[in-house]
């Protein structure tokens, strides 16, 4: 079962302001990456739903953070129906992350009280998830779903919103401030915190310095 509860995602989202998002069939690459992350001051991490038998090395992931990461919440990405949810839920999945609103899967996540973040594209979406028991909604894909000045948008009306953004946000301080000047919660990133070396594989050291430094930049800029 999940080891935080939906309240601590929430607030770790926002006191950290950054959730890696990752995929790899690889155990042993997810598990460097995990604690590369880890040691660069991340606390929350999104591993995504992208490969077959995606939900075994997840299972193994899962333990390993609790040994190995004890702060780091890990949850789940890429997630599209309640079948899928339930399955990750019960493989101790803290958190539940969609690119799409489906209200089958709120119904499982409440029911165990598991923090769901569903992808919406627009102020009606959104309103949707937050009535369905969202506290934090995910944009997706973030820059063509509208950028900045999208969620700059909604947060008039809709001042309580909690947004993340994902697709779109690099690890730069020219692109974060205007993410975080529209009143993200936080923003999801990928690709480009995970460098590689001359050869092709991943760089943990590396990983760990950029995801120090791109955690530095969000703190500088929240407000």
């Amino acid at each position: 079962m999940a080891r935080f509860t939906r309240i601590d995602v929430a607030v770790k989202m926002k006191e950290t302001g950054v959730v890696p998002v990752f995929y790899h069939k690889d155990l042993e690459v997810c598990k460097q990456i995990l604690k590369a992350c880890y040691d660069g001051g991340a606390r929350v991490f999104e591993f995504t739903n992208r490969g077959d038998y995606a939900h075994e090395v997840f299972g193994e992931l899962n333990k390993y953070a609790a040994k190995e990461t004890p702060e780091m919440i890990l949850g789940i990405g890429s997630i599209v129906d309640a079948g899928t949810t339930a399955l990750y839920i019960q493989l101790g999945a803290n958190f539940i992350v969609s690119p799409i609103l489906n209200a089958e899967m709120a119904k499982v996540c409440n029911r165990r009280k598991i923090s769901w973040s569903p992808g919406c594209g627009s102020l009606t979406e959104i309103s949707y998830a937050e009535e369905l028991g969202a506290e934090v909604v995910k944009i997706f894909p973030g820059s063509q779903v509208g950028g900045p000045s999208f969620v700059a948008a909604v947060k008039g009306p809709f001042s309580w919103s909690s947004i993340m953004p994902t697709g779109g946000v690099e690890p730069t301080e020219d692109n974060m401030k205007g993410w975080f000047d529209a009143g993200v919660h936080c923003v999801g990133m990928g690709s480009k915190l995970f460098a590689k070396d001359a050869s092709g594989n991943y760089d943990y050291a590396a990983v760990t310095a950029k995801v120090k430094e791109t955690l530095a930049i969000a703190k500088k800029l929240m407000k």
